[in-house]
């Protein structure tokens, strides 16, 4: 089967989205094809909520595959500063990012997102925040966030499907980009697959913006087609729970601490990321069964406990180059203690060197709102780096929040981001093979719901623009 038109787009994440949408809102007369491996955003539906444990769905996870992406099912959160993201800023400069922030943003309050900003005002109490930060050798990163809520978001992505659908894009569910079809250095369009069946594209422009779970898919297609690449940065972590009586003051002051340190004795940068208050530790499928912990928040649902990651960045050159490859391993192993689940551990036992029982779990003040975590002992897989640095983040974030390091404090494991190639492109996100653009975190270029968005918006742009000079 072959079929043809003048955008292609393979990814119906954030940055896929917002590039259709952008070009519809720029009087585009382009034919735009989007295509998505996942279901439309109103048929994902994970069946965890009535078995109480996650099924491994088949073929692909309804958390982190489908229409919107994983932001669908996340708890939607829109980062309001261009130091939250990812680099793009490096590529566009810090004044178009903001610029496009706030145009990015617009269109998400139209489509109904809350209209409440988290984290701004309380200056004195965010002051004193910062000094605490400061003396633990931490930088308080402020920045304003949008909540859409885990059931809100989907809906706003749903009218936003709509949108597309009424303006006359043709979205292909359920088709599986297989590979691209390039001559003589130029991207042509591409090869789907749905099942039996394929489907060849034949496209001027192809956007390849796969998000997260498309990174590693992405990275190989580099390598076979000689697309300008290098070898970015790979986040290894934990998700951290505590009560929310032991975050109440930042949750309430900046609903988000975004929290960047270096830790001795690697100096490595740690963060944390996606801080979820009155929140739930969720699991996330990817492909060949590799389970990963998450966390999620609701507008309206919330348990007694604030979830976050801590992230540990690795970079690899000389002699190994596959970063992405290596987090993969981490994951492995951890999921091989764990028989397939997510691993909890306390605090306390990781530092008195013993695993966790679940007869300990059940005697804490903190209960897991991921029930069907396995007690065990993560530190038998974390690398030993990764594992020094998350330790000594957390007494450091300790003197920020007292009792984040409390001996029944829960980390999950593995929480991994696989964003590390980074696509080499110019501002105008053109890359060294013409007609072929790469966006959002798959191109390594950004990190969450808004810069995505934002990356969208700007290709959008660029397709319309080189339309009206044609």
């Amino acid at each position: 089967m072959n079929k043809k038109t003048d955008v292609v787009i393979i990814g119906a994440g954030p940055a896929g989205i917002f590039t259709a949408m952008e070009m519809i809102r720029k009087g585009s007369r382009q034919k735009i094809v989007l295509v998505e491996k996942g279901a439309a955003v109103e048929k994902r539906h994970c069946p965890k909520d009535k078995a109480k444990k996650c099924l491994n769905c088949k073929p692909y996870c309804h958390i982190t595959t489908g229409f919107s992406g994983a932001g669908a099912f996340s708890d939607g959160k829109l980062s309001l500063s261009p130091e939250v993201g990812g680099s793009l800023p490096e590529l566009i400069g810090d004044e178009l990012a903001q610029e496009t922030i706030n145009y990015a943003d617009q269109i998400y309050l139209e489509f109904g997102a809350d209209e409440h900003v988290e984290g701004l005002g309380n200056e004195e109490e965010k002051k004193e925040i910062r000094l605490r930060a400061i003396h633990a050798g931490l930088k308080l990163v402020d920045c304003p966030i949008r909540h859409m809520g885990t059931e809100k978001a989907q809906g706003i992505y749903y009218g936003i499907e709509q949108y597309l659908l009424q303006h006359g894009v043709e979205i292909l569910f359920g088709y599986e980009c297989k590979n691209l079809i390039l001559e003589n250095e130029c991207c042509k369009g591409v090869i789907l697959r749905k099942g039996e069946e394929e489907m060849t594209i034949d496209a001027e422009r192809t956007v390849v913006a796969t998000g997260r779970r498309g990174a590693d898919w992405l990275e190989k297609l580099c390598e076979e087609h000689g697309i300008a690449h290098q070898p970015g940065t790979v986040d290894i972590g934990v998700r951290v729970e505590v009560r929310n009586e032991v975050m109440e003051k930042v949750n309430r002051v900046l609903y988000e601490s975004k929290l960047v340190g270096y830790p001795k004795p690697f100096c490595n940068k740690v963060r944390t990321f996606c801080q979820n208050p009155g929140g739930f530790v969720s699991q996330e499928n990817y492909d060949k069964n590799l389970a990963v912990v998450n966390g999620h928040s609701y507008k309206e649902l919330k348990s007694e406990n604030t979830n976050l990651a801590i992230l540990v960045s690795h970079n690899f050159s000389v002699p190994f180059n596959q970063p992405i490859a290596y987090a993969q391993k981490v994951g492995e192993l951890t999921n091989m203690l764990g028989n397939g689940q997510i691993l909890v551990q306390r605090f306390g036992d990781i530092l008195d060197g013993k695993r966790t029982w679940e007869k300990e779990l059940s005697r804490s003040n903190i209960k897991p709102s991921l029930p069907d975590a396995v007690a065990g002992d993560i530190t038998a897989a974390m690398p030993y780096r990764a594992m020094l640095n998350i330790i000594n983040f957390i007494k450091a974030m300790d003197e920020v929040v007292p009792g984040f390091a409390a001996d029944e404090t829960l980390l999950y494991s593995p929480e991994l981001k696989f964003y590390s190639n980074r696509v080499k492109m110019d501002e105008h996100f053109n890359t060294n093979i013409q007609g072929l653009h790469c966006l959002g975190d798959s191109s390594g270029w950004t990190r969450g719901l808004m810069m995505a968005s934002v990356m969208g918006v700007l290709m959008g742009r660029e397709i319309v623009a080189q339309e009206q000079q044609d």
